[in-house]
């Protein structure tokens, strides 16, 4: 059955652009006029081309010649005076001049007056290009990736799945992991999605079959057990873990504990005569307490009664509790205890708050909830139910409970079998369907129901859809009459998905569906108060994890390990408390509605105490985050400040000007260097830090090489910046070695800065590549593809839309869901 489900999947995949390309029908944009490349020049605008080709004969064909081709690029052989024919290596022009980047260092420039008219002219040029002969992409069969199959189960069926341990992490293309050209299907994968939905559907209704597996959740190694860490914990607690769980049905659950060990012939960390009180908790409700330790452990925790008191206590440490179906949050914690903080055998120069190591606290190493037990497992009336069941054949309406056992189907069910299935196929396939489209999950449900019953056989119907191409794959309709290669309107129906996918990376609402269908979402009035209304849901904190998580990197926080050898004061508190202060700031920007440079230098910050004693910022108590404000001048100010970028940014051990550079010129100036050449080796790593070179004299050797020299002048210069902070964000003026920190830096356009503060300065007078880059990242994460030469018409009028706003957020989604590559795409052959 498996293996024809496998089949019909990957087969359905094969011709579904092709069933789908023919459903649907829009409006043809019109492309009358002529091309700017075939209209004949003025006098006036031969004289001006004239002039700009001499200027880039002067100054730049030295390099970008046939014979040199520097960064790939010749000039000498284009015409200046029709840049729409060569878009894209223009584009490129235009771009390194805008950021000063060319002429290189040490050059002869031209003044900015002359290359200011020369980008004005290129620009004026292809922009009437792309006005005439517009070019929106055509976006290629796009999957549901992870993130948005996780929150389309969220909104078709009210189940808050954990899909991390169901489906692989998605490969990234241009910095995004919704890219279509990346989101490839496997047979691998096509098995992961089987058994998913086979699992959601029985959570879905409340109904687990099969033996229960065991899910184990650990405990960070490095987490700080000395306090509360968390809000999920309540006051009075010290380390333990908190997870949330969905519990498949109401029953009995076993919940285990494990301690953590010292090694394999250690036995367990920390415990002895004294008594540890350990409780569980379901959603901040106690449910079992017990003491852990005791006078029996004194003297015997490596001795011969070691196996017999680590049984016992393994044996404690196991409950079995009855729990209603659902999301609830699990805690296993010890209780706050006095305790004075042992002594450590670190210099006591470096032995200073929060750093001092623990000494005398067990910790624990792992929950496990394994359920529901055999037997137990019993349906209830849950929210999820409720959404797929919105009606009872004429059988059950009269029985005592709406969630008692279904008989036999009959005829009659049939019709209440597929008002549910067309509900759920309307909202899962994004648009309406036909009785022909659910043809197939409604002869699943009466095979299923024939064997177990009307619920049994709306969970089969449910897992038909939850596998069906149509639910996986995002495919957008195109009219046959459009002919190929022309830009055409997409249709109402797959602008409400596009909308969905780009603000919520979930599947459209009712509201969208309703105005799709009736064919007034296009409307500029409906779709700005759609977007209005769709920055306002919670849902929109997709944009916070998914567009920003992977633009910024913060999602890199969770997998750094920064070495405990020469940052021995980072722990887990520490790492979630940097990724949640850049949730924190970037929310604030989508909520608030901010001007998008705010980025750059915006004077608060979120914080909470671990955070604030890490970046020297008194006033700040406990584990709750909240907003503050930093004075004139900090080094906190805007991204640059964040002590998770400038972690993600940095190596284990050391901090990595390279990196921290190149994350600049990508982010903020939208220049991105080229791969390094092969075989470069890499820097010498000393383990003795008062040994270590100052990062600068080591970098020395890289632009002494002329081949490395070009990109890493650039690189180098605004990584030295950032460099008093170390490789976890914490502020330092010298060296281990000893040697004080030299944060100076230049732009290639000669401007010179000294540590973070200038450099933010600097980059708000640059301020306007920033803009550039954001519109081009936010387009990208729209899109589901990269960005080509014939978008960057598109990106400049999204800028210049959004200017009369002072560049707030809000204004620039609305001018990215009104562009040509949002709303348009390219018609492609279809096959017969």
């Amino acid at each position: 059955m498996t293996r024809r489900l496998t089949g019909m999947l990957v087969g359905a995949c094969a011709i579904l652009v092709v069933t789908l390309g023919v459903a649907g029908s829009a409006q043809q944009s019109p492309t009358t006029a002529k091309p700017a490349s075939e209209r004949t020049p003025s006098t006036s605008t031969t004289s001006t081309a004239a002039a700009h080709q001499a200027l880039i004969g002067k100054y730049c064909v030295t390099c970008h010649n046939d014979r040199l081709k520097s960064g790939g690029l010749v000039l000498s052989a284009l015409d200046v005076s029709a840049p729409s024919k060569h878009s894209e290596a223009w584009e490129r022009v235009i771009r390194k001049l805008e950021t000063g980047a060319m002429p290189p260092a040490g050059r002869p420039r031209p003044d900015k007056t002359a290359v200011d008219g020369l980008v004005r002219y290129l620009v004026a040029d292809l922009d009437r290009a792309a006005a005439t002969q517009p070019n929106p992409g055509r976006p290629g069969l796009q999957r549901l990736n992870r993130a948005e199959y996780k929150n389309a189960i969220r909104d078709l069926l009210a189940l808050d799945v954990d899909v991390t341990s169901m489906l692989p992490a998605d490969t990234a293309g241009f910095g995004f992991d919704n890219n279509a050209d990346a989101l490839t299907l496997s047979s691998a994968l096509t098995e992961r999605y089987l058994s998913a939905a086979a699992k959601i559907s029985q959570i879905a209704l409340t109904r687990p079959r099969g033996l229960p597996t065991p899910e184990t959740f650990f405990e960070p190694t490095d987490r700080s057990v000395a306090t509360r860490w968390s809000d999920d914990m309540p006051f009075g607690t010290r380390g333990g873990i908190a997870v949330r769980y969905l519990f498949p049905a109401d029953g009995e659950y076993l919940i285990e504990t494990r301690p953590k060990e010292n090694g394999a012939n250690d036995g367990f960390e920390n415990f002895s005569d004294e008594i540890h009180q350990l409780d569980i908790a379901i959603d901040s409700v106690k449910v079992w307490s017990a003491g852990l330790g005791g006078p029996e452990w004194k003297g015997n925790r490596l001795g011969p009664k070691r196996a017999e008191l680590e049984g016992k206590m393994l044996d404690q440490m196991k409950v079995t509790v009855h729990v209603k179906a659902g999301d609830h949050l699990v805690q296993a914690y010890f209780a706050q205890r006095t305790a004075s903080v042992s002594e450590d055998l670190f210099d006591p120069s470096l032995r200073r708050e929060p750093y001092r190591p623990v000494g005398g606290i067990p910790k624990l190493s792992y929950l496990r909830i394994t359920g529901p037990l055999n037997g137990t497992a019993t349906t209830s009336d849950t929210e999820s139910r409720r959404r797929v069941l919105l009606c009872r054949p004429a059988a059950l309406t009269g029985a005592a409970s709406p969630t008692g056992s279904a008989g036999p189907a009959t005829r009659g069910d049939d019709a209440c079998a597929k008002r549910i299935i067309s509900a759920l196929a309307r909202r899962a396939y994004r648009r309406p369907v036909t009785d022909a489209e659910i043809e197939v999950p409604l002869a699943r449900y009466r095979a299923g129901a024939q064997q177990g019953g009307f619920e049994s056989g709306v969970e089969m119907a449910l897992r038909s859809i939850l596998v069906s191409p149509k639910f996986l794959f995002r495919v957008e309709s195109q009219p046959s009459t459009v002919a190929p290669n022309t830009p055409y309107r997409l249709s109402d129906i797959d602008l409400a998905s596009r909308l969905a996918f780009f603000l919520w990376s979930s599947i459209p609402d009712d509201t969208l569906l309703d105005l799709a269908a009736k064919g007034t979402l296009h409307r500029p009035e409906v779709m700005q108060r759609q977007v209005e209304r769709m920055l306002t849901d919670r849902k929109s904190q997709a944009l916070v994890d998914n567009f920003a998580g992977q633009w910024l990197h913060v999602r890199n926080v969770r997998s750094h390990q920064p070495s405990p050898e020469t940052l021995f004061h980072f722990d887990d508190n520490l790492r979630t408390a940097l990724e949640q202060e850049m949730n924190l700031f970037f929310e604030s920007l989508v909520r608030e509605n901010r001007p998008i440079t705010d980025l750059l230098d915006a004077n608060y910050t979120f914080l909470n105490e671990r955070i604030a004693k890490h970046y020297s910022i008194p006033g700040v108590q406990g584990e709750r985050f909240r907003r503050v404000t930093l004075p004139d001048g900090s080094v906190r100010s805007g991204l640059l400040g964040k002590g998770a970028i400038l972690m993600s940014t940095s190596y284990p051990s050391r901090t990595s000007p390279v990196i921290r550079g190149k994350w600049i010129l990508e982010n903020v100036f939208g220049t991105p260097p080229p791969p390094p050449p092969p075989n470069v080796p890499a820097l010498a790593e000393e383990r003795d830090p008062r040994k270590v070179l100052p990062i600068r004299e080591q970098m020395a050797a890289h632009r002494k090489n002329p081949v490395c020299a070009g990109c890493h002048s650039q690189m180098d210069q605004l990584g030295f910046a950032l460099e008093n902070f170390d490789a976890i964000g914490e502020w330092r003026d010298i060296y281990p070695s000893g040697t004080r920190v030299d944060a100076s830096g230049q732009l290639p356009d000669g401007a010179k800065f000294g540590g973070p503060v200038e450099l933010q300065a600097l980059l708000r007078e640059h301020s306007d590549q920033f803009k550039t880059t954001m519109v081009e990242k936010l387009l990208t994460y729209a899109l589901g593809r990269g960005l080509e030469a014939s978008d960057t018409p598109a990106v400049r009028a999204i800028k210049r839309g959004a200017a009369s706003t002072n560049y707030r957020f809000a204004s620039l989604i609305q001018q990215v869901v009104a562009s040509t590559p949002f709303t348009h795409r390219m018609a492609v052959e279809l096959s017969n």
